[in-house]
Protein backbone atom coordinates (compact mmCIF):
# COMPACT_ATOMS: atom_id res chain seq x y z
CA UNK A 1 0.00 0.00 0.00
CA UNK A 2 1.08 3.94 -0.46
CA UNK A 3 1.29 5.98 2.70
CA UNK A 4 -0.06 9.37 3.13
CA UNK A 5 3.60 10.35 3.03
CA UNK A 6 3.88 8.59 -0.16
CA UNK A 7 1.47 9.53 -2.55
CA UNK A 8 2.74 12.77 -2.81
CA UNK A 9 5.97 11.74 -4.34
CA UNK A 10 3.69 9.40 -6.64
CA UNK A 11 1.88 12.49 -7.92
CA UNK A 12 4.84 14.02 -8.13
CA UNK A 13 6.35 11.31 -10.65
CA UNK A 14 3.26 11.30 -12.20
CA UNK A 15 3.76 14.65 -13.57
CA UNK A 16 7.20 14.44 -14.69
CA UNK A 17 7.89 14.60 -17.89
CA UNK A 18 9.09 11.23 -20.17
CA UNK A 19 7.68 8.99 -17.41
CA UNK A 20 5.00 6.91 -18.76
CA UNK A 21 3.23 4.04 -16.95
CA UNK A 22 6.00 1.62 -18.05
CA UNK A 23 9.10 3.36 -16.54
CA UNK A 24 7.15 4.72 -13.71
CA UNK A 25 6.44 1.15 -12.55
CA UNK A 26 10.63 0.62 -12.70
CA UNK A 27 11.23 3.73 -10.70
CA UNK A 28 8.97 2.58 -8.31
CA UNK A 29 10.86 -0.78 -8.01
CA UNK A 30 14.15 0.68 -8.08
CA UNK A 31 13.01 3.46 -5.19
CA UNK A 32 10.33 1.49 -2.99
CA UNK A 33 8.60 3.58 0.00
CA UNK A 34 10.11 6.17 1.01
CA UNK A 35 12.99 6.16 -1.18
CA UNK A 36 11.04 7.70 -3.74
CA UNK A 37 11.91 11.05 -2.82
CA UNK A 38 15.47 10.33 -3.54
CA UNK A 39 14.99 9.86 -7.33
CA UNK A 40 14.04 13.21 -7.04
CA UNK A 41 17.10 14.42 -5.49
CA UNK A 42 19.27 12.37 -7.52
CA UNK A 43 17.90 13.48 -10.68
CA UNK A 44 17.76 17.58 -9.78
CA UNK A 45 13.70 17.07 -10.75
CA UNK A 46 11.53 20.27 -9.30
CA UNK A 47 8.32 19.03 -7.85
CA UNK A 48 5.91 22.29 -8.09
CA UNK A 49 4.31 21.56 -4.99
CA UNK A 50 1.21 23.37 -5.15
CA UNK A 51 0.24 20.49 -8.46
CA UNK A 52 0.26 17.75 -6.03
CA UNK A 53 -1.62 19.86 -3.16
CA UNK A 54 -4.62 20.18 -6.18
CA UNK A 55 -4.19 16.58 -6.69
CA UNK A 56 -4.70 15.57 -3.10
CA UNK A 57 -7.50 18.66 -2.38
CA UNK A 58 -9.20 16.98 -5.63
CA UNK A 59 -9.05 13.19 -3.69
CA UNK A 60 -10.80 14.92 -0.76
CA UNK A 61 -13.78 15.96 -2.48
CA UNK A 62 -17.03 13.59 -1.38
CA UNK A 63 -17.41 11.28 -3.95
CA UNK A 64 -13.95 11.34 -5.80
CA UNK A 65 -11.36 8.52 -5.06
CA UNK A 66 -7.51 8.34 -5.86
CA UNK A 67 -6.51 4.86 -6.47
CA UNK A 68 -2.78 3.62 -6.82
CA UNK A 69 -1.86 0.56 -8.58
CA UNK A 70 -1.32 -1.10 -4.88
CA UNK A 71 -4.63 -0.04 -3.85
CA UNK A 72 -7.17 -3.40 -3.20
CA UNK A 73 -9.75 -1.49 -5.14
CA UNK A 74 -7.66 -1.26 -8.30
CA UNK A 75 -9.20 -3.34 -11.26
CA UNK A 76 -7.86 -6.54 -11.28
CA UNK A 77 -8.14 -6.78 -15.12
CA UNK A 78 -5.96 -3.40 -15.65
CA UNK A 79 -4.09 -4.15 -13.48
CA UNK A 80 -2.91 -7.16 -15.87
CA UNK A 81 -2.19 -5.04 -18.80
CA UNK A 82 1.21 -4.00 -19.46
CA UNK A 83 1.11 -0.50 -19.07
CA UNK A 84 -1.61 -0.12 -16.65
CA UNK A 85 -1.58 3.00 -15.31
CA UNK A 86 0.18 3.39 -11.70
CA UNK A 87 -2.89 6.31 -10.39
CA UNK A 88 -6.82 5.98 -11.80
CA UNK A 89 -8.46 9.71 -10.63
CA UNK A 90 -11.97 8.12 -9.65
CA UNK A 91 -15.77 9.77 -9.34
CA UNK A 92 -18.70 8.11 -8.67
CA UNK A 93 -18.87 4.06 -7.63
CA UNK A 94 -15.37 2.68 -8.01
CA UNK A 95 -17.19 -0.79 -7.12
CA UNK A 96 -17.91 -0.87 -10.35
CA UNK A 97 -14.34 -1.13 -11.77
CA UNK A 98 -14.06 -4.80 -10.60
CA UNK A 99 -17.43 -6.11 -12.02
CA UNK A 100 -17.89 -7.28 -16.00
CA UNK A 101 -17.24 -4.94 -18.33
CA UNK A 102 -17.33 -4.58 -22.41
CA UNK A 103 -15.80 -1.78 -23.47
CA UNK A 104 -18.29 0.03 -26.93
CA UNK A 105 -16.53 2.48 -29.71
CA UNK A 106 -16.94 3.85 -32.39
CA UNK A 107 -16.93 6.80 -34.93
CA UNK A 108 -17.92 10.30 -32.71
CA UNK A 109 -19.80 11.17 -36.02
CA UNK A 110 -22.06 8.03 -36.90
CA UNK A 111 -25.20 7.43 -39.15
CA UNK A 112 -27.99 7.69 -37.04
CA UNK A 113 -28.16 4.02 -37.79
CA UNK A 114 -25.40 3.43 -35.84
CA UNK A 115 -26.22 5.61 -33.24
CA UNK A 116 -29.25 3.59 -32.95
CA UNK A 117 -27.25 0.28 -32.96
CA UNK A 118 -24.86 1.49 -30.38
CA UNK A 119 -27.72 2.26 -27.64
CA UNK A 120 -29.47 -0.58 -28.12
CA UNK A 121 -26.47 -3.11 -27.80
CA UNK A 122 -25.41 -0.77 -24.58
CA UNK A 123 -29.57 -1.12 -23.33
CA UNK A 124 -29.28 -4.85 -23.77
CA UNK A 125 -25.64 -5.23 -22.46
CA UNK A 126 -26.48 -3.65 -19.24
CA UNK A 127 -30.16 -5.97 -19.18
CA UNK A 128 -27.25 -9.19 -19.23
CA UNK A 129 -25.24 -7.33 -16.14
CA UNK A 130 -22.43 -5.89 -17.98
CA UNK A 131 -20.92 -2.88 -16.77
CA UNK A 132 -20.77 -0.87 -20.28
CA UNK A 133 -17.36 1.08 -20.84
CA UNK A 134 -16.99 3.71 -23.01
CA UNK A 135 -14.96 7.02 -23.42
CA UNK A 136 -17.86 9.63 -23.01
CA UNK A 137 -16.82 10.87 -26.77
CA UNK A 138 -19.54 12.20 -29.19
CA UNK A 139 -21.12 9.72 -31.37
CA UNK A 140 -20.96 6.23 -30.19
CA UNK A 141 -19.83 6.94 -26.90
CA UNK A 142 -22.29 9.46 -26.05
CA UNK A 143 -25.09 6.61 -27.44
CA UNK A 144 -23.58 3.55 -25.49
CA UNK A 145 -23.61 5.39 -22.27
CA UNK A 146 -27.33 6.96 -22.76
CA UNK A 147 -28.25 3.42 -23.44
CA UNK A 148 -27.08 2.34 -20.51
CA UNK A 149 -28.84 5.38 -18.06
CA UNK A 150 -31.98 4.79 -20.24
CA UNK A 151 -31.97 1.40 -18.80
CA UNK A 152 -30.55 2.06 -15.46
CA UNK A 153 -27.92 0.73 -16.01
CA UNK A 154 -23.77 0.99 -14.62
CA UNK A 155 -21.35 2.93 -17.62
CA UNK A 156 -18.02 3.87 -16.79
CA UNK A 157 -16.57 6.63 -18.82
CA UNK A 158 -12.97 6.74 -19.30
CA UNK A 159 -11.71 10.49 -19.65
CA UNK A 160 -8.35 11.17 -21.58
CA UNK A 161 -8.19 14.80 -19.55
CA UNK A 162 -7.71 15.27 -15.76
CA UNK A 163 -10.27 14.59 -13.22
CA UNK A 164 -11.61 18.01 -13.06
CA UNK A 165 -12.40 18.82 -16.86
CA UNK A 166 -14.89 17.52 -18.82
CA UNK A 167 -14.57 16.97 -22.40
CA UNK A 168 -16.53 17.70 -24.42
CA UNK A 169 -18.01 20.53 -22.55
CA UNK A 170 -21.56 19.88 -24.10
CA UNK A 171 -21.33 16.62 -22.25
CA UNK A 172 -21.05 18.21 -18.65
CA UNK A 173 -24.85 16.58 -17.51
CA UNK A 174 -24.32 13.53 -19.41
CA UNK A 175 -20.83 13.10 -16.99
CA UNK A 176 -23.67 14.42 -14.28
CA UNK A 177 -25.86 11.68 -14.86
CA UNK A 178 -23.17 8.81 -15.53
CA UNK A 179 -22.07 9.68 -11.71
CA UNK A 180 -25.50 8.95 -10.36
CA UNK A 181 -24.86 5.34 -10.68
CA UNK A 182 -21.62 4.79 -12.52
CA UNK A 183 -18.09 6.18 -12.56
CA UNK A 184 -15.64 8.30 -14.59
CA UNK A 185 -12.10 7.44 -14.22
CA UNK A 186 -8.58 9.40 -15.48
CA UNK A 187 -4.87 8.25 -15.37
CA UNK A 188 -3.81 12.19 -15.75
CA UNK A 189 -4.29 14.32 -12.78
CA UNK A 190 -5.89 17.62 -12.12
CA UNK A 191 -5.27 20.46 -14.73
CA UNK A 192 -4.69 18.55 -18.08
CA UNK A 193 -6.32 19.85 -21.12
CA UNK A 194 -7.59 17.56 -23.96
CA UNK A 195 -4.59 17.42 -26.04
CA UNK A 196 -4.38 14.59 -28.94
CA UNK A 197 -1.76 12.56 -27.08
CA UNK A 198 -3.91 11.32 -24.26
CA UNK A 199 -7.04 9.58 -26.14
CA UNK A 200 -4.63 6.61 -27.59
CA UNK A 201 -3.53 6.32 -23.83
CA UNK A 202 -7.42 6.64 -22.31
CA UNK A 203 -8.05 3.68 -25.31
CA UNK A 204 -6.28 1.38 -23.77
CA UNK A 205 -7.61 1.98 -20.75
CA UNK A 206 -10.74 0.98 -21.97
CA UNK A 207 -10.06 -2.37 -23.40
CA UNK A 208 -8.06 -3.17 -20.45
CA UNK A 209 -10.72 -2.62 -17.83
CA UNK A 210 -13.17 -5.10 -20.27
CA UNK A 211 -13.86 -8.57 -21.21
CA UNK A 212 -14.03 -7.94 -24.51
CA UNK A 213 -14.60 -4.49 -27.05
CA UNK A 214 -17.45 -4.34 -29.68
CA UNK A 215 -16.86 -1.86 -32.32
CA UNK A 216 -19.69 -0.14 -33.81
CA UNK A 217 -18.70 2.75 -36.72
CA UNK A 218 -15.43 3.56 -37.47
CA UNK A 219 -13.28 4.87 -40.34
CA UNK A 220 -10.34 2.90 -41.20
CA UNK A 221 -8.09 4.98 -39.76
CA UNK A 222 -9.28 6.08 -36.42
CA UNK A 223 -9.37 5.86 -32.64
CA UNK A 224 -11.63 3.20 -32.56
CA UNK A 225 -9.14 0.85 -34.08
CA UNK A 226 -6.35 1.95 -32.05
CA UNK A 227 -8.83 0.28 -28.82
CA UNK A 228 -9.23 -2.70 -31.02
CA UNK A 229 -5.80 -3.08 -31.32
CA UNK A 230 -4.75 -2.67 -27.78
CA UNK A 231 -7.68 -5.49 -27.07
CA UNK A 232 -5.84 -7.53 -29.37
CA UNK A 233 -2.41 -7.05 -27.42
CA UNK A 234 -4.16 -7.34 -24.27
CA UNK A 235 -5.32 -10.50 -24.92
CA UNK A 236 -9.50 -9.48 -25.02
CA UNK A 237 -12.13 -10.27 -27.34
CA UNK A 238 -13.02 -7.81 -30.49
CA UNK A 239 -16.12 -8.07 -31.97
CA UNK A 240 -17.12 -5.85 -35.11
CA UNK A 241 -20.46 -5.04 -36.22
CA UNK A 242 -20.95 -5.13 -40.12
CA UNK A 243 -22.44 -2.23 -42.54
CA UNK A 244 -23.22 -1.33 -45.83
CA UNK A 245 -19.88 -1.40 -48.27
CA UNK A 246 -21.23 2.05 -49.41
CA UNK A 247 -20.62 3.43 -45.90
CA UNK A 248 -17.02 4.35 -45.04
CA UNK A 249 -17.46 4.10 -41.39
CA UNK A 250 -18.45 0.55 -41.80
CA UNK A 251 -14.68 -0.37 -43.54
CA UNK A 252 -13.30 -0.20 -40.03
CA UNK A 253 -15.02 -2.59 -38.62
CA UNK A 254 -14.62 -4.50 -41.88
CA UNK A 255 -11.17 -4.76 -41.75
CA UNK A 256 -11.44 -5.93 -37.73
CA UNK A 257 -13.78 -8.57 -39.13
CA UNK A 258 -11.13 -9.68 -42.25
CA UNK A 259 -8.14 -9.73 -39.42
CA UNK A 260 -10.10 -12.13 -37.06
CA UNK A 261 -12.66 -10.07 -35.14
CA UNK A 262 -15.98 -11.47 -34.35
CA UNK A 263 -18.89 -10.38 -36.59
CA UNK A 264 -21.46 -9.83 -34.27
CA UNK A 265 -25.51 -8.91 -35.53
CA UNK A 266 -26.97 -9.19 -32.39
CA UNK A 267 -26.33 -8.79 -28.18
CA UNK A 268 -26.40 -12.42 -28.35
CA UNK A 269 -23.39 -13.22 -30.42
CA UNK A 270 -21.29 -11.29 -27.93
CA UNK A 271 -22.92 -12.84 -25.05
CA UNK A 272 -22.63 -16.46 -26.10
CA UNK A 273 -18.84 -15.77 -26.27
CA UNK A 274 -19.55 -15.79 -22.31
CA UNK A 275 -21.84 -17.86 -21.51
CA UNK A 276 -19.37 -19.26 -18.93
CA UNK A 277 -18.77 -16.44 -17.33
CA UNK A 278 -20.22 -15.91 -13.30
CA UNK A 279 -20.81 -12.37 -14.44
CA UNK A 280 -22.63 -12.21 -17.61
CA UNK A 281 -26.61 -13.70 -18.15
CA UNK A 282 -26.65 -15.06 -21.08
CA UNK A 283 -30.17 -14.14 -21.70
CA UNK A 284 -31.63 -11.11 -20.61
CA UNK A 285 -35.23 -12.56 -18.52
CA UNK A 286 -38.19 -15.54 -19.92
CA UNK A 287 -38.77 -14.75 -23.75
CA UNK A 288 -42.16 -12.33 -23.93
CA UNK A 289 -45.22 -14.82 -24.67
CA UNK A 290 -47.33 -14.73 -27.94
CA UNK A 291 -49.85 -12.61 -26.16
CA UNK A 292 -47.24 -9.51 -24.71
CA UNK A 293 -45.81 -9.31 -28.12
CA UNK A 294 -48.82 -8.85 -29.94
CA UNK A 295 -50.07 -6.49 -27.60
CA UNK A 296 -47.25 -4.41 -27.66
CA UNK A 297 -47.28 -4.21 -31.52
CA UNK A 298 -50.58 -2.51 -30.94
CA UNK A 299 -49.62 0.26 -28.46
CA UNK A 300 -47.47 3.85 -29.09
CA UNK A 301 -44.14 2.75 -28.58
CA UNK A 302 -43.44 0.47 -31.53
CA UNK A 303 -39.96 1.18 -31.83
CA UNK A 304 -39.28 0.41 -28.25
CA UNK A 305 -41.59 -3.16 -28.31
CA UNK A 306 -40.04 -6.65 -27.85
CA UNK A 307 -40.86 -7.51 -31.63
CA UNK A 308 -38.12 -5.26 -32.75
CA UNK A 309 -35.11 -6.53 -31.51
CA UNK A 310 -35.78 -9.38 -33.99
CA UNK A 311 -35.74 -7.35 -37.15
CA UNK A 312 -32.18 -6.47 -37.90
CA UNK A 313 -30.91 -3.26 -40.16
CA UNK A 314 -29.68 -5.68 -42.86
CA UNK A 315 -32.65 -7.82 -44.55
CA UNK A 316 -34.13 -10.70 -42.16
CA UNK A 317 -36.15 -13.22 -43.87
CA UNK A 318 -39.70 -13.81 -42.57
CA UNK A 319 -38.93 -16.83 -41.80
CA UNK A 320 -36.25 -15.72 -39.62
CA UNK A 321 -38.95 -13.39 -37.82
CA UNK A 322 -41.22 -16.42 -36.92
CA UNK A 323 -38.15 -18.36 -35.75
CA UNK A 324 -36.64 -15.50 -33.24
CA UNK A 325 -40.61 -14.55 -32.20
CA UNK A 326 -41.79 -18.08 -31.84
CA UNK A 327 -45.09 -16.60 -32.89
CA UNK A 328 -47.27 -17.80 -36.03
CA UNK A 329 -46.40 -17.00 -39.87
CA UNK A 330 -50.08 -15.32 -39.58
CA UNK A 331 -49.42 -13.38 -36.22
CA UNK A 332 -45.94 -12.33 -37.81
CA UNK A 333 -47.54 -10.53 -41.48
CA UNK A 334 -49.66 -9.04 -39.22
CA UNK A 335 -47.20 -7.63 -36.98
CA UNK A 336 -44.79 -6.24 -39.57
CA UNK A 337 -47.85 -4.91 -41.32
CA UNK A 338 -48.55 -2.91 -38.22
CA UNK A 339 -45.13 -1.96 -38.17
CA UNK A 340 -44.35 -1.12 -41.87
CA UNK A 341 -47.46 1.33 -41.69
CA UNK A 342 -45.83 3.17 -38.92
CA UNK A 343 -42.59 3.35 -40.62
CA UNK A 344 -40.57 1.14 -38.39
CA UNK A 345 -40.08 -1.56 -40.93
CA UNK A 346 -39.22 -1.55 -44.54
CA UNK A 347 -40.24 -4.80 -46.83
CA UNK A 348 -37.47 -5.62 -49.41
CA UNK A 349 -36.63 -8.51 -51.27
CA UNK A 350 -35.84 -11.47 -49.38
CA UNK A 351 -37.60 -10.08 -45.77
CA UNK A 352 -37.81 -6.89 -44.01
CA UNK A 353 -34.85 -4.43 -42.38
CA UNK A 354 -35.48 -2.46 -39.73
CA UNK A 355 -35.60 1.77 -40.63
CA UNK A 356 -35.68 3.47 -37.30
Amino acid sequence: MVTHTQLPYWLALLRTHNIGPVSFQDIIQAYPGDKLKNYFTEHAINIVWDNIEKDLQWAKQPGNTLLTYHSNDYPERLREISSAPPLLFCQGNVSILKKAQIAMVGSRNPTPSGEDIAYQFAKSFSNAGLVVTSGLALGIDAACHEGVLANNGETIAVMGTGPDLIYPKRHQNLAKRILERGCLISEFPTGVTPIAQNFPRRNRIISGLSLGVVVVEAAYASGSLVTAKYAIEQNRDVFAIPGSIQNPLSRGCHYLIKQGAKLVETVEDVLEEWACHPEVQTTEGPPANRQEILQLAQDDTLSNNKFMKFVGFDTTPVDLLIQRSGLTAEEVSSILLVLELDGQVKSVPGGYVRIK
